[in-house]
């Protein structure tokens, strides 16, 4: 028997490390997450990768800077020494829908850890 975890495990483990690491910010920090990440992979399907990344990092609060370095975090997990923004506008459209679609998966986890928390609502979150 293999050890060997999926990526589809990995995923999880990585989304999980995240939540639990947001779990020791504030109230509002957490409220706000949760609401965030129920939006995000829906906002990552309709309005791409690199526009919803480029809205959480001009918006600037505690969780759209969570959100973008956390998303950042695991879809850069094999290029530490990049940004995610630039290497997005340097991309060929096949590699950038592969990140895309490795987004929209991994935001699903944090969707789900968040919404175990009981964080944030379905109706909306502060800018």
């Amino acid at each position: 028997m293999s050890n060997r975890k999926t990526t589809e495990q990995e995923r999880a483990h990585h989304a999980w490390d995240r939540v639990e690491e947001v779990d020791k910010k504030g109230d509002s920090v957490k409220q706000n997450y949760g609401s965030w990440a129920r939006k995000l992979p829906a906002m990552i399907q309709t309005n791409g990768l690199a526009q919803t990344m480029a809205f959480l990092c001009a918006k600037g609060k505690d969780h759209h800077k969570l959100l973008y370095e956390h998303v950042s975090g695991w879809v850069l997990r094999a290029d530490t020494q990049k940004k995610l923004l630039p290497l997005l506008l340097e991309e060929d459209s096949s590699s950038y829908r592969r990140r895309t679609t490795e987004a929209i998966a991994y935001s699903l986890w944090l969707r789900r850890f968040a919404e175990g928390k009981n964080w944030g609502s379905a109706q909306g979150a502060e800018d």
